[in-house]
């Protein structure tokens, strides 16, 4: 049995790639629909703790500092369309 949940990968170079989680990928959706992490946590059943854990590992996956980064991050990597 297989418990790994499914990645979302994008290679952005010949030796970079970027692995997003099945939740990350979801989460980064809303984000740029501007929800707050309290709306995604409500919309998720889950704590903004939990979300804001997300949304940092995200930046740093992403490699961005703001909420914007990562929307625009997320369109030019192919994530976001």
């Amino acid at each position: 049995m297989n418990h790994l949940a499914p990645l979302t990968t994008k290679l952005i170079s010949n030796h970079i790639r970027i692995l997003l989680t099945e939740r990350e990928m979801t989460i980064l959706h809303l984000i740029s629909h501007e929800y707050s992490d309290k709306q995604i946590a409500n919309e998720l059943f889950l704590s903004h703790h939990t979300i804001h854990t997300h949304r940092k590992n995200l930046m740093s996956k992403l490699d961005v500092t703001k909420s914007t980064g990562l929307v625009r991050r997320g369109f030019e990597l192919g994530f976001l369309e």
